[in-house]
């Protein structure tokens, strides 16, 4: 240990605490020091074991108040853990997908509320209430989510998810979206002509008059349609995208329909989506893959940890 003033080698000055912590102390200027202390947290004074666990709870379906309920931490640390690692996988998300070599990706929306649902939002300029979309790019092959942007289903929110995925590619792609109209305009607006564009318009039959559904219409056709470039018209397809949705609303549990679970706080959401993608895209070993879809992709060699996860950033 060097003393910060002086610049000399300083003399062991005992232990303290519980952990042992060894300290030091200038022969100088008799200024005590310790060794540095390794804060994956921050200033989070909760064990970090604690800590991994409820994180772990959280990206395996369970609410905040099932991850108080098995740790014991109060569901204020637990949303304070939530926002904590919220923000440094959505850094790590951003930092590290990037360049990736793709030959196919697939975009797709899906559904979700904050606070209430829609119809019942008082105020119209509440942007962050009511329903709110995440949008989702997805490589078929790899499995990896490359991009995603959570907001009202706007024209504004698909130009910046095109944009973003944009950032995100090494090189022309073939790219395959649901019939929203405004991914048309999106696409034009962040990829011009160096991309190979389809959308898969699904035809619904018509709800008989007066009936109200839970579930969508059925399904009786879906139509690709060329927008622009050269698709293989063999690969213009959502499903892999909407069988990640299925995956989002199985351990996302702010997602999962008819539940409890849902977000108070958009940020919250947030917060959680990215923790999902985070540890979807760098821990979990895909079944079909047998590796993390990152490991596929070619952006790491190894499975990560949780440690390697929150400070992979």
């Amino acid at each position: 240990m060097v003393c910060c003033n002086c610049n000399l080698l300083c003399k062991k000055f005992g232990k303290f605490g519980p952990k042992r912590i060894q300290r030091y102390r200038c022969k100088r200027c008799n200024r005590t020091f310790s060794d540095p202390q390794e804060k994956p947290l921050d200033e989070m004074r909760v064990p970090l074991e604690k800590a991994l666990q409820a994180l772990n709870l959280l990206v395996e379906g369970c609410g905040i108040r099932v991850t108080s309920r098995i740790t014991g931490l109060h569901q204020e640390t637990v949303l304070a853990l939530l926002e904590k690692a919220g923000e440094r996988t959505r850094r790590l998300l951003d930092s590290k997908i990037r360049n990736v070599a793709i030959k196919q990706v697939q975009v797709d929306e899906i559904w979700g509320f904050v606070r209430c649902k829609q119809k019942h939002v008082r105020d119209a300029a509440d942007y962050k209430s009511g329903d709110q979309y995440t949008f989702v790019a997805f490589d078929r092959k790899s499995k990896l989510v490359l991009s995603y942007v959570i907001g009202k289903r706007t024209s504004g929110n698909a130009e910046r998810l095109m944009d973003d995925l944009k950032k995100r590619l090494a090189k022309r792609t073939q790219l395959t979206t649901d019939g929203f109209s405004a991914y048309v305009d999106a696409v034009e607006w962040a990829f011009g002509a160096d991309i190979d564009f389809a959308q898969l318009i699904k035809l619904y039959a018509g709800d008989e008059a007066g009936r109200e559904r839970y579930s969508p219409s059925e399904c009786i056709g879906a139509v690709p349609t060329v927008i622009q470039g050269n698709p293989d018209p063999a690969m213009i397809c959502t499903s892999h995208v909407e069988r990640n949705n299925l995956t989002m609303r199985t351990f996302l549990r702010r997602l999962t329909r008819l539940s409890l679970g849902f977000s108070k706080k958009l940020e919250n959401l947030k917060h959680a989506v990215a923790l999902h993608f985070a540890h979807y895209n760098f821990c979990r070993v895909h079944k079909s893959l047998r590796v993390t879809p990152a490991m596929e992709a070619g952006l790491t060699d190894h499975v990560w940890t949780w440690e390697e996860l929150l400070n992979g950033c």
